[in-house]
This record gives C-alpha cells, structure tokens and sequence, in this order.
C-alpha cells in the first residue's frame, strides 16, 4: 500500500513538473520581433510580418532585408502570390494543437504566405536548372513580399507561357491540393462519378478541372451565384445545395472530394459506392474547434474506415516541383485554367485575408506586387 501511494505521488509530481515546464515555455516563447538590438535593414524590402496570433489586424506591411540567396537558392522578384485557408490558419494559430510546432505564444515564424509567381533576379553558385530572367512559380514560406529565396531543387517551377504571374501565383497550393487529392487519395479513374464539394471555391475550380482532364464524369456541388461558372468549368452536372442536398438523391459516386466538410462523415457514405473513396480536403472558419479545428473530423473518417468498405479519410498535400511541373503542362495545354475572384495589393493583404476568411471566395483572391 505505501508503495503505491509512493508512486501515486510521484506521478503527480511529474506530471506538475511537466506542467510547469510546459508553462515556461509557453511565455518565454518568442520571435525575431522581441529582439531590440535587431539592425535596421541595410537593404530593404516589403513583406507582410505579423509578430503576434490573431486577426488580420496584426498583419504588417514593414522592410525586411533583401534575402540573399544560399548556393542552392534561386532569388525571385515576386510579382504575386495568392492567399489561402492555410495562411489564415497560420496567422491566428488555430488550431491551437498546430502552435505545438509553429510556436506556443508567438508565431517562430514571422512571415505569411506560400504560393508566389515572379522573374528569378540571382541564382546560387550550385543552381543549375534556372538562370536569371526566368519566370517561375513555387511555394515558399514568406512568399507575401516583394522578394523571396527559394531551394531550386524544391517546389518551384518555369511559369507556363501562357499564364499570367496572377494566374501562376494562385496555383501552388490549391491545385497541387486537387491534383493529390483526385489521383492519390481517391484514384481517380477514367469513367468514375466524382463529385466535388465546394467546387467553386480555391481547390474547387482546380478539382472540377483536372477530374475532368482524367475522364470522371464530374458533379459539382456550389451557391446558386456560382452554378453558370462551374458548369463552365467543365462539369457535366451541377447541384446548386440551396435548393438540394446531395447527400440525400439516389446518385451514386465513386469519389467524393469534400472541400467544405458541411455534410457528416455517414450522409456523405450514403452516396458513396461500396468500394468508393471519401477524401477530406478542408472546410470549417476561423471560429470552429479551436482547439482540434477541422482534425476531429478525420479522425473519426479513419476510425470509420476501418469498419466499412469504402475509403475515407483526409489528405494533406505536398508541395513539390515535379507536381508543379505536371500542372504547368496542364494549363499549357488549356486543360486547366486558374479561376480569379479578387486581386489585393500587398499592403491590401489583411483586407484579402478577411475576405477570404469569410469562405465565399469564387476561385482564388491573390496579391498583386508592384
């Protein structure tokens, strides 16, 4: 009995310890803006920077140092970017099971923004796939600036010819997110009934596209507002869902790409094939499960999965170049066409964020860079 109560207290005396280092680290967390003896930039450039969690109202437009580029780096003269749900969640660091590797109490990171479009203005020594004067697009931590480096061995690509900086910039993430989602996770095969959820929104009007370019037949699901525009876009049915739910007809599909997660995991099996394929993509705002957020639900689609036939889950994507690549090759071939709702200057970024917050963009709200 006493050996019990010996450990009885000594796992409550490890468990307040971790609670008081897990405590401390919590407010000595920080970044590079807590540091007074930081240095003018001697060499200055826009970029947006937010030194604390919260609403757009933090994000600030302020000089940087130009970046200089690492032997395996390319420089790039951004010429635009795009937001995404990724940024927003980045800003407010929600959910706050994510801040466990962004940082406790501030952001580590100071700098927003991934997908970017611009001219390489330097290479590294060891950089041989780009030359100065290229147009490229890629993916990049920080890319809300008016210059970035970038790994040229990563996700970064040569802009399609027949693209537009606006239009290469709102690609990276959100179509990469389609591509993944419809050849990885759901394997999508020529003749398949797929519906997209969400289809007129950033990955939506990339999904409805490249599930066409593998030979589904495509639904879309989307506003009234948005019906003529997503027909458009190549599907061969769409559902407007204030007036029908889908989950409810007597239509069948063999994968459904949910961008919006409005539906239970059981109403969405319920129009699924037997051996089909759920694939959570997103969905939810900035003030749902803060805590857990959208992670709840896949949760409980890999749970399900393990007692139904069909396949459900969520994925996340990968930004890599050779994907890029693919999707450079799309668009030259007009198989693909990026959709463009709003375009913000980059001291409009804040402004673009809580547009996009709102989760009615048509398409992709990007960032012009003068």
């Amino acid at each position: 009995m006493k050996l019990k109560r010996i450990v009885g207290w000594s796992a409550i005396a490890i468990s307040a310890a971790l609670g008081v280092v897990a405590l401390v680290a919590y407010w000595t967390s920080g970044n590079t803006c807590d540091d007074p003896s930081s240095a003018a930039p001697g060499n200055p450039v826009k970029a947006i920077v937010y030194c604390d969690y919260g609403t757009a109202d933090v994000l600030k437009l302020e000089d940087i140092e130009k970046p200089t580029p690492e032997d395996d780096e390319i420089l790039v003269r951004v010429r635009a970017a795009a937001v995404n749900p990724l940024d927003w969640h980045t800003m407010r660091g929600t959910p706050y099971i994510m801040r466990i590797g962004s940082g406790l109490r501030k952001p580590k990171v100071t700098r927003l923004g991934v997908d970017y479009a611009g001219t390489v203005e330097a290479v590294g020594r060891n950089v041989t796939q780009f030359k100065p004067g290229d147009d490229v697009f890629g993916g990049r931590t920080g890319a809300l600036a008016e210059y970035v480096s970038a790994r040229a061995d990563r996700a970064v690509a040569l802009k399609p010819a027949n693209l537009t900086f606006e239009q290469a910039a709102s690609v990276p993430i959100a179509a990469i997110t389609a591509l993944q989602g419809l050849r990885d996770t759901g394997k999508v095969q020529p003749g398949q009934k797929v519906l997209i959820n969400g289809a007129s929104g950033g990955v939506g009007t990339f999904a409805v596209q490249i599930a066409k370019s593998f030979g589904a037949d495509v639904t879309g699901v989307c506003s009234t507002r948005n019906v003529a525009m997503v027909r458009s876009l190549g599907a061969d049915q769409v559902i407007d869902y204030t007036k029908e739910d889908y989950t409810r007809s007597e239509q069948r599909y063999d994968v459904i790409l949910d961008n919006v997660g409005n539906r239970s995991l059981l109403d969405n099996r319920r129009v699924l094939n037997p051996e089909g394929r759920f694939v959570l993509i997103g969905g939810g705002g900035p003030d749902d499960g803060r805590w857990i957020g959208p992670l709840a639900k896949p949760v409980r689609a890999m749970v399900l999965s393990w007692f139904v036939s069909q396949d459900m889950g969520m994925m996340l994507a990968e930004l890599n170049k050779e994907d890029l690549a693919i999707l450079g090759d799309m668009m030259q071939a007009g198989k693909v066409t990026p959709v463009i709702d709003r375009r913000y200057s980059l001291s409009d970024v804040p402004a673009a964020i809580r547009y996009l917050e709102e989760g009615r963009a048509r398409g992709k709200v990007v960032i012009t860079v003068e």
